[in-house]
């Protein structure tokens, strides 16, 4: 049968067989190419679109008509000569325009449809004659799918045949290409499951903003949709669709499929044997671990909870210091059981005990201001030193600053090593004595008078103010 959509016109511009190894250089040049309207709906009385190509070259044009093509891609192509304006036609032109229209069928199916003019040759009084390439126009819009060509709507609808979303990621029967590389890689699978619920928006990359993700069952006994997401409520076959509704651009596009919906996943407990504490001799050193089985799942790998103190590689922990090492244990996610909760492996790695000699003298003067502390560690490393009784002293490194009487309270500490436990001792220093009052003077006046009064606390007689 013959397609009632056959190009109204035919035209063939046919070259001269010359070479063309210049041809990029010297074919002639589409200067502009316009259509108009460049949205049509075939339920308005005036269904013509107009074209208008203006096209150039230093020798002149040799064409006299150019074909003008709209194509929907698959089976609909019409055509129309444009032919040139020039009265009478002048061949050693430069710039040459060329117009035409079409009445477009009533019967031509909505959809975007590309528009293109064929190629043009230039007058032979240039010493060669080459023809250029088929010119298709270039964007016009921001639609989405649509960016360049004519539009042709019925009542409204462009019912444009558009990839509205990308996927499902789980279908391993199509090949999907997502323009969002994360959510491609993003390795999530559904759980056809009871008690599970099925999220398109998890598994379908949606292209068009304004168009939502959508779902309906035909198996209402087995799996219920709300609308945007599905419910897995029985064992048996759910045939769900995934769909985005038809709007005044884009077609309604849909995807269905059916699952077998299995019984409910349990989360499973994971037993991990635990582990005598340690000494902390020889470090770093390498022990081996009791393998964990995961139901479901199989032989699951320790996680590290205390990097500092130890780190789980496969089967094995490297222990690095002394301290509390901690590895937990999961099962991830399976067809038949939920991940398991976390569960931990945890013992000591004792570290060795040290002492401290710390003996500062029972009593001090005020007077003397100032103590040095001396302490020592049989595990060697620095001293710090700590006063409790800040208001009665202080200390910078290890120099006790005595600010007055009373006990002082003070401690040193070791905090350790890999191997080492932290070691402190506190002793108190009694301080005796008083700070001798400072006397200061100050210079009194009245009128031409002046005074000088000293004191702890001098103060002017009466009549007289402090020089400032």
């Amino acid at each position: 049968m013959k397609n009632k959509f056959m190009p109204l016109i035919i035209a063939l511009v046919i070259g001269t067989g010359l070479p063309s190894y210049s041809y990029a250089k010297e074919a002639p040049k589409i200067e502009s190419f316009t259509f108009t309207p460049s949205e049509i709906d075939l339920a308005n009385p005036n269904i013509l679109v107009s074209f208008d190509l203006v096209a150039s070259h230093n020798s002149g044009l040799a064409t006299k008509s150019a074909l003008a093509t709209i194509s929907n891609g698959s089976n609909i192509s019409i055509g129309v000569l444009l032919n040139r304006i020039d009265s009478p036609i002048n061949y050693a032109q430069k710039i040459v325009t060329y117009k035409g229209a079409i009445n477009l069928p009533r019967d031509t199916p909505p959809g975007i449809y590309s528009v293109s003019v064929s190629g043009l040759t230039n007058n032979t009084s240039a010493g060669y004659q080459y023809t250029s390439d088929t010119f298709i126009s270039g964007k016009i819009r921001q639609v989405i799918g649509a960016e360049s060509g004519l539009l042709i709507k019925r009542d409204g609808f462009l019912d444009l045949d558009y990839a509205t979303y990308i996927g499902p990621t789980y279908d391993a029967s199509q090949q999907y290409f997502f323009k969002n590389e994360n959510f491609y890689q993003s390795g999530k699978i559904p759980y056809w499951n009871v008690a599970e619920v099925f999220d398109p928006n998890l598994f379908f990359e949606p292209q068009i903003s304004e168009l939502k993700l959508k779902t309906l069952t035909s198996t209402p006994e087995v799996c219920q949709s709300d609308g945007s997401q599905i419910k897995f409520i029985k064992v048996g076959a759910c045939t769900y669709t995934v769909f985005t509704e038809r709007n005044m651009t884009y077609k309604s596009k849909q995807f269905t499929q059916t699952v077998n919906v299995n019984p409910q996943r349990v989360k499973p407990k994971i037993e991990v044997p635990q582990l005598d504490s340690l000494d902390s001799k020889n470090l770093p050193k390498t022990i081996g671990l009791a393998q964990t089985y995961g139901p479901g799942y199989g032989w699951v790998l320790p996680e590290n909870e205390s990097p500092d103190v130890c780190v789980a590689t496969g089967n094995f922990v490297k222990i690095l210091s002394g301290g509390t090492c901690i590895l937990s244990y999961q099962s991830p996610a399976t067809l038949n059981y939920l991940a398991s909760d976390k569960t931990y492996l945890k013992f000591e790695i004792r570290k060795d005990l040290q002492t401290i000699s710390f003996t500062p003298p029972a009593n001090t003067n005020l007077s003397a201001k100032t103590l040095a502390l001396s302490a020592t560690a049989s595990g060697g490393g620095v001293i710090t030193y700590q006063s409790t009784s800040v208001d009665i002293c202080s200390i910078a490194g290890s120099t006790l600053n005595l600010l007055k009487s009373g006990n002082c309270s003070i401690t040193a500490t070791q905090v350790g090593s890999a191997t080492l436990a932290p070691i402190s001792a506190t002793a108190t220093v009694m301080i005796a004595g008083s700070v001798a009052p400072i006397k200061k003077t100050i210079t009194c006046v009245k009128g031409n008078k002046t005074k000088k009064v000293s004191g702890t606390n001098p103060k002017c007689p009466k009549g007289y103010k402090v020089k400032r």
